[in-house]
């Protein structure tokens, strides 16, 4: 059997756009995962299945991600003593709150490493799981850290980009007002009367 050291799961497959961005950033990681639907309130035994065939598939990390009455998570961290991340999904009229709410308040004890709602915790999950995967990979480790760089050398580049713009702008301003200061300056020759005497009427 393949192993699988991330299992994503989720609660429906409305879910997949946001959490196939998991995926993908663990596939850059070079990360083996599994990504598949079970629903904490429809298909509870499956849920539990998944879980208990979890080591055996070498799963060392869950990722799921849920929305509305995201129960998912928690349940997965109460049957299972491997680390938990909660992906809260903005697919109800509440917009993620509800999700939110339902991943992170669970009691103490029963942790699930709640991320941010919607595609950024997606892609947040894919990061924490590859750095818990790190403690003991070190070419997970190696591939975390060139992540990283390349994040910042996207700031680098940003702010090179907007200090550039910047610099153009305040040059173009000074010569506009250098421009304006020559034609008043042109101005002012060309309507001067030229100075004489002054005549007094007699």
């Amino acid at each position: 059997m393949t192993e699988r050291k991330v299992q994503i799961l989720m609660g429906s497959d409305s879910d997949a756009p946001t959490m196939q961005r998991t995926v993908d950033l663990l596939k850059e990681f070079n990360i083996s995962c599994h990504m598949t639907v079970a629903s904490a309130h429809r298909s509870p035994g499956r849920v539990e299945k998944l879980i208990k065939d979890a080591p055996e598939n070498g799963v060392k990390v869950f990722v799921v991600g849920a929305g509305a009455a995201a129960h998912l998570a928690g349940v997965v961290a109460a049957h299972s003593t491997l680390p938990v991340i909660g992906v809260p999904i903005d697919s109800s009229p509440l917009k993620g709150w509800d999700a939110l709410l339902a991943t992170v308040q669970m009691p103490p004890g029963v942790p699930v490493a709640t991320v941010s709602v919607g595609n950024a915790g997606a892609t947040n999950a894919a990061v924490l799981a590859a750095q818990i995967l790190a403690l003991t990979d070190e070419g997970v480790a190696a591939a975390v850290k060139n992540y990283k760089e390349k994040l910042a050398a996207k700031v680098e580049q940003a702010a090179a980009k907007v200090e550039c713009n910047y610099c153009v702008l305040l040059h173009g301003v000074f010569g506009l007002f250098l421009l304006i200061l020559r034609f008043l300056a042109y101005f002012r020759r060309t309507l001067s009367l030229p100075v004489g005497k002054v005549c007094k009427s007699p």
